[in-house]
């Protein structure tokens, strides 16, 4: 009996995408089905590039077309990915997809080490990333990528609007403060100051069509946090801290301050960085210089998920350093824990984008 297209979507909604719970039909994550004779081909559109399930997936679909439809049908599958997004009304940076803000309770704790591994992991799989450096009197970023001398251009667009380009490294669109002013200058901002620096850097910055915009935020809780929740619908939240006390409780203030309900940004997870140390001649060995479980404690505590635990190693400092981070080591272990936790964090942004309810820029009247 010859197979027809009906025979294959019929076989593919028995599959499931393990996240979502829906099978793949269901979702229109199916497309463009063709068939000739034994050969079937189709495409799976994922939910993101960094999609961990791809191969486990890919490997359901094919069993599927030779359980139920034809054991000797030749299958192949394109696997593709569109980024979800749950910003329907996008009147402020109308081509962004999610907006993800990256926090911390205090300093200290590797907070923008992470946010630019992420970023670059992210990049690395297709997805296209932007990162504005948030916190305003401690930029980081120029030199974490090694553009410190990188200066914006502005520019007028078609509607008359000044707007500033961002400056693109390793594939990742960036914006922040150290670029406009000299890194050995200190500058003193009062909190309404700080605030509308953080506006223009989200409201009058060119970031085009973006999956994933990362805002590396100052640490604690402060103006910054509620100029940005109040500028822009926020997907989600990341909590970094370490394994340390005095670090977790001042993580779990910023997670409560996500969760307070005139705010109500879903937590995304929690990423446990200084975990453990690696020293580069003992290689397997683990010391837990900083205590040990802190983050995955934080993680149950709140019923969010402890997106990944990233060693205290020297050369992800020595990168950072010299501005070519350390997920550029290809084939390293520090590379696959930041390209893991990249696929973590995708994950939780697309289920978040299938089960939670649109995020509102909060309103608030002081």
């Amino acid at each position: 009996m010859a197979i027809t297209t009906e025979d294959v979507l019929k076989a593919l909604s028995y599959v499931e995408e393990p996240d979502l719970g829906k099978d793949l039909v269901t979702l229109n994550m199916v497309e463009d089905v063709q068939v000739d004779g034994k050969n079937v081909s189709f495409t799976v559109v994922l939910t993101t590039p960094a999609c961990p399930l791809k191969e486990l997936i890919h490997n359901a679909c094919v069993r599927a077309v030779h359980t139920m439809v034809d054991k000797d049908a030749e299958v192949k599958i394109n696997m593709t990915s569109r980024v979800t997004t749950m910003r329907q009304n996008r009147d402020i940076l109308p081509g962004v997809k999610n907006i993800i803000a990256i926090a911390s309770g205090k300093g200290g704790v590797g907070k923008s080490t992470v946010t630019a591994n992420l970023a670059l992991a992210l990049a690395r799989t297709g997805a296209r990333v932007g990162l504005v450096d948030a916190d305003i009197s401690g930029p980081s970023m120029p030199l974490m990528f090694g553009v410190e001398d990188a200066r914006p251009h502005v520019y007028q667009n078609a509607e008359g609007r000044n707007l500033i380009q961002p400056i693109e490294r390793y594939g990742v669109k960036l914006m922040s403060i150290g670029f406009l002013a000299p890194a050995e200058s200190a500058i003193v901002w009062r909190g309404p100051m700080a605030s509308s620096a953080l506006k223009q850097f989200i409201t009058e910055v060119e970031w085009g069509e973006l999956d994933y915009l990362l805002l590396d935020m100052p640490p604690g809780t402060s103006d910054i946090h509620l100029t940005m929740v109040q500028t822009v619908p926020v997907t989600g939240s990341l909590i970094v801290t370490t394994p340390q006390k005095v670090a977790l409780a001042d993580a779990e203030k910023g997670l409560q301050m996500f969760r307070l309900p005139q705010i109500n940004v879903p937590v995304l997870g929690v990423v446990e960085n200084m975990a453990w140390f690696t020293p580069a001649e003992l290689p397997d060995n683990k010391y837990f210089i900083f205590g040990e479980g802190g983050g995955a404690a934080l993680a149950d505590k709140h019923g969010v998920a402890l997106l990944g635990q990233i060693p205290l190693v020297q050369s992800i400092r020595e990168n950072g350093d010299q501005g070519t981070p350390a997920i550029l080591q290809e084939g390293t272990a520090v590379a696959a824990t930041f390209e893991q936790l990249a696929e973590e964090l995708a994950r939780q942004v697309s289920i978040r984008n299938a089960v939670a309810p649109r995020t509102n820029v909060v309103q608030m009247n002081s």
